[in-house]
Protein backbone atom coordinates (compact mmCIF):
# COMPACT_ATOMS: atom_id res chain seq x y z
CA UNK A 1 0.00 0.00 0.00
CA UNK A 2 3.25 2.63 0.70
CA UNK A 3 4.72 1.51 -2.57
CA UNK A 4 1.54 2.03 -3.96
CA UNK A 5 1.05 5.79 -2.65
CA UNK A 6 4.63 6.60 -3.57
CA UNK A 7 4.27 5.63 -6.60
CA UNK A 8 0.88 7.79 -7.25
CA UNK A 9 3.40 10.55 -5.56
CA UNK A 10 5.91 9.94 -8.01
CA UNK A 11 3.05 9.89 -10.92
CA UNK A 12 2.26 12.97 -9.84
CA UNK A 13 5.54 14.82 -9.78
CA UNK A 14 6.04 14.03 -13.18
CA UNK A 15 2.66 15.19 -14.34
CA UNK A 16 3.59 18.47 -12.21
CA UNK A 17 7.08 18.66 -14.02
CA UNK A 18 5.33 17.89 -17.50
CA UNK A 19 2.98 20.67 -17.25
CA UNK A 20 5.82 23.09 -16.49
CA UNK A 21 7.64 22.20 -19.54
CA UNK A 22 5.08 22.45 -21.82
CA UNK A 23 4.06 25.27 -20.11
CA UNK A 24 7.89 26.48 -20.81
CA UNK A 25 8.11 25.33 -24.22
CA UNK A 26 5.23 27.44 -24.85
CA UNK A 27 6.66 30.26 -23.60
CA UNK A 28 10.12 29.88 -25.51
CA UNK A 29 8.02 28.93 -28.38
CA UNK A 30 6.05 32.31 -28.19
CA UNK A 31 9.14 34.26 -27.45
CA UNK A 32 10.75 32.46 -30.26
CA UNK A 33 7.68 34.32 -32.84
CA UNK A 34 8.78 37.39 -32.20
CA UNK A 35 11.44 38.96 -34.89
CA UNK A 36 14.40 40.71 -33.43
CA UNK A 37 16.88 43.49 -34.90
CA UNK A 38 19.86 45.17 -33.75
CA UNK A 39 21.48 48.42 -34.25
CA UNK A 40 23.94 50.81 -33.31
CA UNK A 41 20.82 53.28 -33.15
CA UNK A 42 17.62 52.62 -33.13
CA UNK A 43 14.61 55.69 -34.37
CA UNK A 44 11.20 55.71 -33.35
CA UNK A 45 9.21 57.89 -35.44
CA UNK A 46 10.01 58.68 -39.22
CA UNK A 47 8.59 62.09 -39.16
CA UNK A 48 11.02 65.30 -39.60
CA UNK A 49 13.26 64.88 -36.38
CA UNK A 50 13.35 61.43 -37.00
CA UNK A 51 14.50 61.39 -40.42
CA UNK A 52 16.62 63.68 -39.25
CA UNK A 53 17.95 61.48 -36.60
CA UNK A 54 18.19 58.74 -39.51
CA UNK A 55 20.83 61.44 -41.41
CA UNK A 56 23.15 61.90 -38.40
CA UNK A 57 23.30 58.97 -37.34
CA UNK A 58 24.29 57.63 -40.78
CA UNK A 59 26.73 59.68 -41.05
CA UNK A 60 28.22 58.77 -38.03
CA UNK A 61 29.14 55.22 -39.66
CA UNK A 62 26.57 53.95 -37.20
CA UNK A 63 23.69 51.28 -38.45
CA UNK A 64 20.40 52.28 -38.02
CA UNK A 65 16.48 50.91 -38.07
CA UNK A 66 14.21 53.32 -38.14
CA UNK A 67 10.52 52.16 -37.15
CA UNK A 68 7.56 53.81 -37.97
CA UNK A 69 3.64 53.47 -36.99
CA UNK A 70 2.54 54.70 -40.05
CA UNK A 71 2.79 52.91 -43.45
CA UNK A 72 5.30 55.88 -44.98
CA UNK A 73 7.68 58.22 -43.97
CA UNK A 74 6.64 61.76 -43.19
CA UNK A 75 4.81 62.23 -40.09
CA UNK A 76 3.96 65.55 -39.00
CA UNK A 77 6.46 67.65 -41.14
CA UNK A 78 4.98 65.61 -44.26
CA UNK A 79 1.65 67.52 -43.50
CA UNK A 80 2.98 70.87 -43.16
CA UNK A 81 3.61 73.81 -44.68
CA UNK A 82 7.21 73.21 -44.47
CA UNK A 83 8.64 76.39 -43.15
CA UNK A 84 11.31 77.00 -40.92
CA UNK A 85 12.58 79.86 -38.92
CA UNK A 86 16.49 80.70 -39.98
CA UNK A 87 18.42 83.58 -39.41
CA UNK A 88 21.29 85.37 -41.43
CA UNK A 89 20.34 83.03 -44.81
CA UNK A 90 20.96 84.20 -48.30
CA UNK A 91 16.67 84.75 -48.81
CA UNK A 92 16.94 87.58 -46.41
CA UNK A 93 20.03 89.05 -47.44
CA UNK A 94 18.63 89.08 -51.20
CA UNK A 95 15.21 91.03 -50.25
CA UNK A 96 17.50 93.47 -48.10
CA UNK A 97 16.80 92.18 -44.65
CA UNK A 98 19.35 92.57 -42.54
CA UNK A 99 19.14 89.85 -39.02
CA UNK A 100 21.51 88.72 -36.16
CA UNK A 101 21.07 85.71 -33.52
CA UNK A 102 20.68 88.44 -30.65
CA UNK A 103 17.69 90.42 -32.55
CA UNK A 104 16.07 86.69 -33.18
CA UNK A 105 16.85 85.79 -29.79
CA UNK A 106 15.21 88.67 -28.82
CA UNK A 107 11.86 88.29 -30.36
CA UNK A 108 11.82 84.47 -29.38
CA UNK A 109 12.09 85.31 -25.83
CA UNK A 110 9.58 87.73 -26.09
CA UNK A 111 7.14 85.42 -27.79
CA UNK A 112 7.41 82.53 -25.48
CA UNK A 113 6.18 85.10 -22.35
CA UNK A 114 8.79 83.85 -19.69
CA UNK A 115 7.99 80.06 -21.04
CA UNK A 116 10.63 79.72 -23.48
CA UNK A 117 13.59 77.43 -23.19
CA UNK A 118 16.30 80.05 -23.72
CA UNK A 119 19.39 78.02 -23.62
CA UNK A 120 17.38 75.70 -26.66
CA UNK A 121 16.47 78.67 -28.08
CA UNK A 122 19.77 80.42 -28.38
CA UNK A 123 21.15 77.08 -29.73
CA UNK A 124 19.06 76.84 -32.38
CA UNK A 125 18.65 80.54 -33.13
CA UNK A 126 22.74 80.07 -33.97
CA UNK A 127 22.37 77.26 -35.82
CA UNK A 128 20.11 77.68 -38.05
CA UNK A 129 21.68 78.90 -41.39
CA UNK A 130 24.70 76.42 -41.38
CA UNK A 131 23.01 73.41 -39.36
CA UNK A 132 19.41 73.90 -40.78
CA UNK A 133 19.15 75.94 -43.62
CA UNK A 134 22.09 74.77 -45.82
CA UNK A 135 22.22 71.32 -44.08
CA UNK A 136 18.80 70.71 -45.84
CA UNK A 137 20.14 72.67 -49.39
CA UNK A 138 22.37 69.83 -49.46
CA UNK A 139 19.54 67.21 -49.68
CA UNK A 140 17.98 68.98 -52.24
CA UNK A 141 15.30 71.12 -50.54
CA UNK A 142 14.67 74.53 -52.63
CA UNK A 143 13.78 77.44 -50.35
CA UNK A 144 11.68 79.97 -52.71
CA UNK A 145 10.82 82.49 -50.24
CA UNK A 146 11.18 84.14 -46.60
CA UNK A 147 8.18 85.85 -45.12
CA UNK A 148 7.32 88.09 -42.27
CA UNK A 149 5.01 86.53 -39.61
CA UNK A 150 3.56 87.68 -36.55
CA UNK A 151 6.29 88.17 -33.69
CA UNK A 152 9.73 88.85 -35.45
CA UNK A 153 11.06 91.88 -36.24
CA UNK A 154 12.43 91.09 -39.94
CA UNK A 155 11.05 88.17 -42.15
CA UNK A 156 12.70 84.97 -40.90
CA UNK A 157 9.65 81.93 -42.25
CA UNK A 158 11.50 80.41 -45.07
CA UNK A 159 9.18 78.42 -47.31
CA UNK A 160 10.60 75.29 -49.06
CA UNK A 161 9.49 74.06 -52.64
CA UNK A 162 6.53 71.66 -52.18
CA UNK A 163 6.21 72.18 -48.81
CA UNK A 164 6.88 69.86 -46.29
CA UNK A 165 5.82 66.56 -47.75
CA UNK A 166 9.19 67.56 -50.64
CA UNK A 167 11.46 68.35 -47.32
CA UNK A 168 10.25 65.02 -45.73
CA UNK A 169 10.72 63.04 -49.24
CA UNK A 170 14.06 65.05 -49.62
CA UNK A 171 15.27 63.76 -45.85
CA UNK A 172 14.14 60.53 -46.65
CA UNK A 173 16.30 60.02 -49.88
CA UNK A 174 19.06 61.15 -48.22
CA UNK A 175 18.71 58.45 -45.53
CA UNK A 176 18.61 55.76 -48.05
CA UNK A 177 21.55 57.21 -49.98
CA UNK A 178 23.86 57.30 -46.19
CA UNK A 179 22.84 53.84 -45.74
CA UNK A 180 19.62 53.48 -43.53
CA UNK A 181 17.90 50.34 -45.51
CA UNK A 182 15.89 49.17 -42.94
CA UNK A 183 12.52 50.49 -42.18
CA UNK A 184 9.87 48.92 -40.08
CA UNK A 185 6.57 50.73 -40.83
CA UNK A 186 3.25 49.76 -39.91
CA UNK A 187 5.02 49.28 -36.30
CA UNK A 188 3.42 50.19 -33.35
CA UNK A 189 5.96 50.51 -30.56
CA UNK A 190 4.49 49.22 -26.80
CA UNK A 191 7.40 49.59 -24.64
CA UNK A 192 10.99 50.54 -24.21
CA UNK A 193 12.97 48.31 -22.91
CA UNK A 194 15.43 48.18 -20.00
CA UNK A 195 18.10 46.34 -18.43
CA UNK A 196 20.19 47.57 -15.22
CA UNK A 197 18.99 51.31 -15.32
CA UNK A 198 19.86 51.36 -18.73
CA UNK A 199 17.77 51.76 -22.17
CA UNK A 200 18.44 48.94 -24.52
CA UNK A 201 15.72 48.84 -27.24
CA UNK A 202 12.12 48.81 -28.00
CA UNK A 203 9.26 45.87 -28.63
CA UNK A 204 5.57 46.46 -30.67
CA UNK A 205 3.83 44.61 -32.95
CA UNK A 206 3.66 45.49 -36.63
CA UNK A 207 -0.25 46.47 -36.98
CA UNK A 208 -0.63 44.57 -40.45
CA UNK A 209 0.27 41.13 -39.76
CA UNK A 210 -0.16 40.96 -35.98
CA UNK A 211 3.98 40.24 -35.35
CA UNK A 212 5.57 40.86 -32.07
CA UNK A 213 9.06 42.93 -32.84
CA UNK A 214 12.48 43.60 -30.86
CA UNK A 215 14.57 45.86 -31.21
CA UNK A 216 17.62 46.34 -29.32
CA UNK A 217 20.24 49.42 -29.62
CA UNK A 218 22.93 50.49 -28.41
CA UNK A 219 21.27 53.99 -28.11
CA UNK A 220 17.26 54.69 -29.00
CA UNK A 221 16.00 57.87 -30.41
CA UNK A 222 12.34 58.63 -29.68
CA UNK A 223 10.60 61.28 -31.87
CA UNK A 224 7.43 59.99 -32.30
CA UNK A 225 5.30 63.22 -32.19
CA UNK A 226 3.11 65.20 -29.60
CA UNK A 227 0.06 64.44 -28.95
CA UNK A 228 -2.28 66.72 -31.25
CA UNK A 229 -3.59 63.76 -33.21
CA UNK A 230 -6.26 62.92 -29.88
CA UNK A 231 -8.56 64.13 -27.97
CA UNK A 232 -8.44 62.29 -25.48
CA UNK A 233 -4.82 63.50 -24.83
CA UNK A 234 -5.46 66.88 -25.11
CA UNK A 235 -8.16 67.01 -22.79
CA UNK A 236 -5.48 64.59 -20.15
CA UNK A 237 -2.67 66.97 -20.97
CA UNK A 238 -4.24 70.44 -21.27
CA UNK A 239 -7.31 70.36 -19.41
CA UNK A 240 -8.49 74.10 -19.38
CA UNK A 241 -9.10 73.37 -23.58
CA UNK A 242 -12.38 71.56 -22.62
CA UNK A 243 -14.24 74.90 -22.20
CA UNK A 244 -14.30 75.37 -25.95
CA UNK A 245 -16.06 73.57 -29.12
CA UNK A 246 -12.15 72.62 -30.01
CA UNK A 247 -11.25 69.98 -32.86
CA UNK A 248 -7.84 68.19 -33.14
CA UNK A 249 -5.54 68.97 -36.20
CA UNK A 250 -2.27 66.96 -35.80
CA UNK A 251 -0.80 63.74 -37.02
CA UNK A 252 -3.29 61.04 -36.41
CA UNK A 253 -0.98 58.77 -35.47
CA UNK A 254 0.30 61.46 -32.79
CA UNK A 255 -1.60 60.52 -29.73
CA UNK A 256 0.72 60.61 -26.87
CA UNK A 257 2.09 57.17 -26.93
CA UNK A 258 5.62 58.34 -26.92
CA UNK A 259 4.96 60.75 -24.17
CA UNK A 260 3.93 58.07 -22.00
CA UNK A 261 6.20 55.49 -22.45
CA UNK A 262 9.09 57.66 -21.86
CA UNK A 263 7.50 58.67 -18.81
CA UNK A 264 7.12 55.49 -18.10
CA UNK A 265 11.10 55.13 -18.20
CA UNK A 266 11.13 57.78 -15.88
CA UNK A 267 11.34 60.89 -18.34
CA UNK A 268 10.08 64.03 -17.02
CA UNK A 269 7.06 66.03 -19.10
CA UNK A 270 7.32 69.32 -18.79
CA UNK A 271 4.84 72.20 -19.93
CA UNK A 272 2.41 69.36 -21.46
CA UNK A 273 -0.43 72.28 -20.76
CA UNK A 274 0.87 74.55 -23.94
CA UNK A 275 -0.85 74.00 -26.82
CA UNK A 276 -0.21 75.83 -30.35
CA UNK A 277 -4.41 76.30 -31.69
CA UNK A 278 -5.24 77.52 -35.33
CA UNK A 279 -8.04 79.84 -35.95
CA UNK A 280 -8.50 78.64 -39.60
CA UNK A 281 -9.51 75.03 -39.33
CA UNK A 282 -12.69 74.10 -40.17
CA UNK A 283 -14.22 70.39 -39.15
CA UNK A 284 -13.46 67.47 -41.49
CA UNK A 285 -17.07 66.51 -42.16
CA UNK A 286 -15.72 63.15 -43.36
CA UNK A 287 -14.54 61.83 -39.68
CA UNK A 288 -16.74 59.56 -38.55
CA UNK A 289 -15.63 60.46 -34.79
CA UNK A 290 -16.01 64.74 -35.87
CA UNK A 291 -13.09 64.59 -33.80
CA UNK A 292 -11.01 66.35 -36.20
CA UNK A 293 -10.51 69.71 -38.27
CA UNK A 294 -9.21 70.61 -41.20
CA UNK A 295 -6.44 73.49 -41.72
CA UNK A 296 -6.77 75.92 -44.26
CA UNK A 297 -3.55 77.72 -45.57
CA UNK A 298 -2.37 80.27 -47.58
CA UNK A 299 -4.87 82.26 -48.00
CA UNK A 300 -3.95 85.96 -49.57
CA UNK A 301 -3.63 89.07 -47.19
CA UNK A 302 -6.94 90.57 -47.38
CA UNK A 303 -8.75 88.05 -48.86
CA UNK A 304 -12.24 87.51 -46.59
CA UNK A 305 -12.90 88.90 -43.23
CA UNK A 306 -13.62 86.95 -40.00
CA UNK A 307 -17.19 87.42 -38.55
CA UNK A 308 -18.82 86.61 -34.96
CA UNK A 309 -22.27 84.66 -34.50
CA UNK A 310 -23.73 88.25 -34.00
CA UNK A 311 -22.52 88.99 -38.17
CA UNK A 312 -19.96 91.71 -37.06
CA UNK A 313 -15.84 92.05 -37.21
CA UNK A 314 -14.25 91.62 -34.14
CA UNK A 315 -10.59 91.28 -35.28
CA UNK A 316 -8.07 92.39 -37.24
CA UNK A 317 -7.72 89.66 -39.99
CA UNK A 318 -3.91 90.73 -40.67
CA UNK A 319 -3.25 88.81 -37.72
CA UNK A 320 -4.48 85.23 -37.10
CA UNK A 321 -2.30 83.12 -35.91
CA UNK A 322 -2.45 80.99 -32.58
CA UNK A 323 -1.17 83.88 -30.45
CA UNK A 324 -3.14 86.34 -31.71
CA UNK A 325 -6.21 85.17 -34.00
CA UNK A 326 -6.53 82.23 -31.82
CA UNK A 327 -7.21 84.70 -28.24
CA UNK A 328 -9.50 86.95 -30.37
CA UNK A 329 -11.76 84.15 -31.65
CA UNK A 330 -11.95 82.34 -28.43
CA UNK A 331 -13.39 85.30 -26.41
CA UNK A 332 -16.54 85.08 -28.47
CA UNK A 333 -19.67 84.04 -27.35
CA UNK A 334 -19.94 81.31 -28.67
CA UNK A 335 -15.91 81.03 -29.83
CA UNK A 336 -16.08 80.45 -33.35
CA UNK A 337 -15.85 82.73 -36.04
CA UNK A 338 -17.19 82.68 -39.81
CA UNK A 339 -14.64 83.26 -42.42
CA UNK A 340 -16.45 85.14 -45.27
CA UNK A 341 -14.88 85.11 -48.67
CA UNK A 342 -15.88 85.20 -52.56
CA UNK A 343 -14.97 83.20 -55.34
CA UNK A 344 -11.00 84.34 -55.06
CA UNK A 345 -10.13 82.29 -52.24
CA UNK A 346 -10.40 78.85 -54.78
CA UNK A 347 -6.99 79.38 -56.46
CA UNK A 348 -4.58 79.98 -53.44
CA UNK A 349 -6.63 78.15 -50.16
CA UNK A 350 -5.06 75.04 -49.52
CA UNK A 351 -6.01 72.43 -46.85
CA UNK A 352 -3.37 70.69 -44.75
CA UNK A 353 -4.41 67.18 -45.16
CA UNK A 354 -2.91 64.33 -45.99
CA UNK A 355 -6.21 63.10 -48.11
CA UNK A 356 -5.77 66.67 -49.95
CA UNK A 357 -1.67 66.95 -49.87
CA UNK A 358 -0.95 63.23 -51.17
CA UNK A 359 -1.95 64.09 -54.48
CA UNK A 360 -1.66 68.37 -55.36
CA UNK A 361 -2.68 67.63 -59.23
CA UNK A 362 -6.32 66.65 -57.21
CA UNK A 363 -6.02 69.34 -54.66
CA UNK A 364 -8.38 71.81 -56.63
CA UNK A 365 -10.63 68.93 -57.01
CA UNK A 366 -11.04 68.37 -53.76
CA UNK A 367 -11.27 71.50 -52.46
CA UNK A 368 -14.34 72.41 -54.78
CA UNK A 369 -16.01 68.93 -53.13
CA UNK A 370 -14.87 70.41 -49.52
CA UNK A 371 -16.60 73.67 -50.29
CA UNK A 372 -19.29 72.47 -51.88
CA UNK A 373 -20.74 69.74 -49.47
CA UNK A 374 -19.33 70.38 -45.85
CA UNK A 375 -22.26 71.63 -43.71
CA UNK A 376 -19.90 73.76 -42.03
CA UNK A 377 -19.17 75.84 -45.45
CA UNK A 378 -22.28 78.29 -46.11
CA UNK A 379 -22.76 78.97 -50.13
CA UNK A 380 -24.45 81.52 -52.12
CA UNK A 381 -24.33 83.49 -55.38
CA UNK A 382 -25.77 86.29 -53.16
CA UNK A 383 -24.94 87.96 -49.20
CA UNK A 384 -29.07 88.35 -49.13
CA UNK A 385 -29.04 84.08 -49.59
CA UNK A 386 -26.29 83.60 -47.85
CA UNK A 387 -27.34 85.45 -44.34
CA UNK A 388 -29.86 83.30 -43.26
CA UNK A 389 -27.73 79.95 -44.21
CA UNK A 390 -25.14 81.67 -41.36
CA UNK A 391 -28.30 82.34 -38.72
CA UNK A 392 -27.94 86.43 -39.77
CA UNK A 393 -30.05 89.03 -40.45
CA UNK A 394 -29.18 89.53 -44.42
CA UNK A 395 -28.98 93.72 -43.54
CA UNK A 396 -26.52 93.32 -40.79
CA UNK A 397 -24.19 90.87 -43.40
CA UNK A 398 -24.70 93.57 -45.89
CA UNK A 399 -24.04 96.48 -44.10
CA UNK A 400 -20.83 94.49 -42.47
CA UNK A 401 -19.59 93.98 -46.33
CA UNK A 402 -20.19 96.96 -47.34
CA UNK A 403 -18.49 98.85 -44.91
CA UNK A 404 -15.29 96.52 -45.64
CA UNK A 405 -15.57 97.23 -49.14
CA UNK A 406 -15.71 101.15 -48.83
CA UNK A 407 -12.51 100.56 -46.82
CA UNK A 408 -10.71 99.04 -49.39
CA UNK A 409 -11.77 101.90 -51.88
CA UNK A 410 -10.50 104.24 -49.12
CA UNK A 411 -7.19 102.33 -48.59
CA UNK A 412 -7.82 102.53 -44.96
CA UNK A 413 -9.86 99.46 -42.70
CA UNK A 414 -11.89 101.93 -40.79
CA UNK A 415 -12.30 99.83 -37.84
CA UNK A 416 -8.98 98.41 -37.46
CA UNK A 417 -6.99 101.40 -38.79
CA UNK A 418 -4.74 98.63 -41.13
CA UNK A 419 -3.28 99.64 -44.11
CA UNK A 420 -6.10 97.79 -46.50
CA UNK A 421 -4.79 99.82 -49.65
CA UNK A 422 -4.58 97.17 -52.83
CA UNK A 423 -6.42 94.42 -51.31
CA UNK A 424 -9.89 93.05 -53.08
CA UNK A 425 -13.66 93.91 -51.91
CA UNK A 426 -15.59 91.07 -50.93
CA UNK A 427 -18.01 91.38 -54.27
CA UNK A 428 -17.21 88.22 -56.83
CA UNK A 429 -19.98 85.32 -56.32
CA UNK A 430 -20.31 82.49 -55.19
CA UNK A 431 -19.77 83.58 -51.89
CA UNK A 432 -18.08 81.13 -49.22
CA UNK A 433 -18.62 81.55 -45.26
CA UNK A 434 -16.38 78.99 -43.64
CA UNK A 435 -16.90 78.35 -39.75
CA UNK A 436 -13.78 78.32 -37.85
CA UNK A 437 -13.23 76.66 -34.90
CA UNK A 438 -9.98 76.19 -32.59
CA UNK A 439 -7.64 73.32 -33.53
CA UNK A 440 -5.28 71.85 -31.82
CA UNK A 441 -2.54 72.08 -34.42
CA UNK A 442 0.92 71.06 -32.21
CA UNK A 443 1.93 70.57 -29.06
CA UNK A 444 4.66 72.65 -27.32
CA UNK A 445 5.28 70.90 -24.13
CA UNK A 446 6.82 67.67 -24.16
CA UNK A 447 10.15 65.40 -22.64
CA UNK A 448 12.48 67.20 -21.41
CA UNK A 449 16.05 67.05 -22.87
CA UNK A 450 19.48 68.64 -22.76
CA UNK A 451 21.36 69.86 -25.33
CA UNK A 452 22.52 66.52 -26.35
CA UNK A 453 18.62 65.70 -26.45
CA UNK A 454 19.12 62.92 -23.98
CA UNK A 455 16.11 62.41 -21.97
CA UNK A 456 16.42 63.27 -18.12
CA UNK A 457 14.46 62.11 -15.27
CA UNK A 458 12.80 64.23 -12.32
CA UNK A 459 16.25 64.85 -10.74
CA UNK A 460 17.32 66.47 -14.34
CA UNK A 461 20.12 63.55 -14.57
CA UNK A 462 20.30 61.52 -18.35
CA UNK A 463 18.64 58.01 -18.59
CA UNK A 464 21.78 56.05 -20.00
CA UNK A 465 21.12 55.18 -24.19
CA UNK A 466 17.62 56.70 -24.30
CA UNK A 467 17.35 60.38 -26.45
CA UNK A 468 13.98 62.56 -27.71
CA UNK A 469 13.64 65.01 -30.53
CA UNK A 470 10.91 66.57 -32.28
CA UNK A 471 7.59 67.50 -31.06
CA UNK A 472 7.48 64.74 -27.90
CA UNK A 473 10.62 66.76 -26.73
CA UNK A 474 8.09 69.98 -27.27
CA UNK A 475 9.95 70.38 -30.65
CA UNK A 476 13.36 70.64 -28.69
CA UNK A 477 14.56 70.78 -25.17
CA UNK A 478 10.93 70.09 -23.96
CA UNK A 479 9.61 73.49 -24.52
CA UNK A 480 11.72 75.27 -26.95
CA UNK A 481 9.15 78.36 -27.65
CA UNK A 482 7.17 78.52 -24.23
CA UNK A 483 3.84 79.68 -24.15
CA UNK A 484 3.59 81.39 -27.94
CA UNK A 485 5.15 79.73 -31.17
CA UNK A 486 6.84 81.86 -33.80
CA UNK A 487 6.16 80.54 -37.46
CA UNK A 488 8.54 78.15 -38.20
CA UNK A 489 9.47 77.26 -35.04
CA UNK A 490 8.36 74.10 -34.93
CA UNK A 491 9.57 72.44 -37.72
CA UNK A 492 12.76 73.96 -38.11
CA UNK A 493 13.53 72.88 -34.25
CA UNK A 494 12.55 69.28 -34.46
CA UNK A 495 14.45 68.75 -37.40
CA UNK A 496 17.50 70.38 -35.47
CA UNK A 497 17.09 68.43 -32.36
CA UNK A 498 16.98 65.10 -34.76
CA UNK A 499 20.02 66.15 -35.69
CA UNK A 500 21.52 66.71 -32.23
CA UNK A 501 19.67 63.41 -30.94
CA UNK A 502 21.01 61.36 -33.72
CA UNK A 503 25.00 62.85 -33.53
CA UNK A 504 24.53 61.34 -29.80
CA UNK A 505 23.18 58.38 -29.73
CA UNK A 506 25.85 57.80 -32.86
CA UNK A 507 28.54 58.57 -30.05
CA UNK A 508 27.10 56.82 -26.97
CA UNK A 509 26.89 53.68 -29.60
CA UNK A 510 30.70 54.78 -30.14
CA UNK A 511 30.51 56.41 -33.30
CA UNK A 512 31.44 59.68 -33.84
CA UNK A 513 32.31 62.70 -31.90
CA UNK A 514 28.82 63.57 -30.89
CA UNK A 515 27.11 67.01 -32.46
CA UNK A 516 29.54 69.23 -33.42
CA UNK A 517 27.83 71.62 -35.64
CA UNK A 518 28.57 75.27 -37.06
CA UNK A 519 26.82 78.33 -35.61
CA UNK A 520 26.68 81.29 -36.27
CA UNK A 521 28.15 84.15 -34.57
CA UNK A 522 26.27 86.26 -32.35
CA UNK A 523 26.03 89.20 -34.00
Amino acid sequence: MARGTEGNKVSLRLRSFLIFLIFLLCTMGSTALASSYRADVVVVGAGGAGLAAANEAASKKASVIVVELDSTYGGTAAISGGGCFAVGTPLQKQEGYEDSPDLAFQDWVRWGQGEADEQWARYYIEHSLHDLYEWLEEMGVVWEDVNLNEGNSVPRWHRPQGFGRTLAKKLYEAAQAKGVKKWLFDTQIEQILEKKGRIIGVAGTNRKTGEKVEIYGKAIVMATGGFAGSRDAVARYAPWVKKYTYYVAGNRNCTGTGHEMVAQTGGYLTHMNNLWIYIYATPDYQDPAQERALVLRFFPRGNGIWLNAQGKRFHNEDLSGGASGTPAVLSQDPPFAWSLNDDTVIGSMLVMDPSYTADFSKMHEKKLTLLNNSPFIMKADSLQELAPKMGLNPDTLIETVTRYNNSVDAGIDTEFGRNVKGLKKIEKPPFYAIKFFPAVRKTMGGVKTNLKCQVLNKHFMPIPGLYAAGELAGMAGGHIQGKASLEGTMLGPSIFSGRVAGAWASHEAGKGKGFEGNALSAH
